[in-house]
């Protein structure tokens, strides 16, 4: 099956992923794109929905509250604002300027309430170390939805990121839980791209794949380790959703013992001369 989806042109609904078209049978996943003054609206029926501005400012109303922010001028530009709606509720998004936003959605029963995520509410936490060093953005963590989780992920150029890879492909709590995700790409400067591999333990998936600005990655089971090419800082949108959202996954065996091997070592291996 097709692993990465490109943005299409133009405004209104330019990317979308169903749990049919994926393949699985949880996750939905859309990029909305809307002009100044164009409005979009939905309705979360039976699913729990979030919706996070990547770029723009925005009036949003729902359940009858009504909020107005400015947003961020892209995804490189401070964290995000962004919607949950629970299942059962209508939303609409007027564009104050040119406005892209994406959504996450899951089926759900609405245990959680509708809500507006700011920036100030979004947990930051620097990852790894070394040339695995990476920014988390905590959008969605377990506990704050049904089934879906979401993080936004900046990659520094040159490094990488998802690693040591690991999977989320088996329902084994506590060492591990069945999530599907998907990987929206970003990069700066215009231009960037990274390498994504897709892999699993008897290699019967075995494929690494370019994803340039806009794309995404449907990771339906296995390891998804990323690299940014040098030059090009890197974001992605990670949208996850499973019976039991949790961060826990398996390492590749291989490769687990990378995890602690970055600690004490900030500069980069020196070649000797001789």
């Amino acid at each position: 099956m097709k692993h990465v989806l490109t943005t299409g042109t133009g405004e209104g609904t330019v990317q979308e992923v169903t749990p049919e078209s994926a393949g699985w049978k949880y996750l939905g996943f859309q990029v909305h794109r809307l002009a100044a003054g164009a409005e979009a609206t939905g309705n979360s029926g039976g699913e729990e929905q979030l919706l996070v501005f990547m770029a723009g400012g925005a009036r949003v109303s729902a359940g009858g509250q009504d909020w107005q922010f400015s947003g961020r001028e892209n995804v490189f530009r401070g964290r995000p604002h962004a919607l949950y709606v629970p299942p059962g509720e209508s939303w609409k998004v007027t564009a104050d300027g040119p406005l892209e936003f994406a959504i996450g959605s899951a089926p759900a029963e609405g245990k959680y309430p509708l809500r507006l995520i700011r920036p100030e509410d979004v947990e930051v936490e620097i990852r790894g170390g070394h040339n695995v060093t990476r920014q988390i953005s905590h959008i969605l963590d377990p506990g704050d939805a049904e089934k879906l989780l979401c993080v936004e992920v900046y990659t520094p150029s040159g490094n990488w990121s998802s690693y040591p890879p690991h999977k989320h492909d088996v329902q084994n709590p506590p060492e591990e839980v069945d999530l599907e995700e998907v990987y929206h790409y970003r990069f700066q400067p215009d231009g960037g791209w990274a390498l994504q591999r897709l892999y699993n333990d008897d290699r019967s998936l075995d494929e690494i794949v370019k994803v340039d600005a806009g794309d995404t990655v449907l990771v339906r089971e296995g390891y998804h380790p990323v690299v940014a090419a040098p030059g090009y800082d890197a974001y992605y949108l990670n949208f996850l959703a499973g019976l039991t959202p949790s961060w826990v996954a398996r390492d590749e065996p291989d490769l687990a013992w990378v995890r602690g091997s970055w600690e004490g070592a900030e500069d980069r291996l020196k070649l000797p001369l001789k």
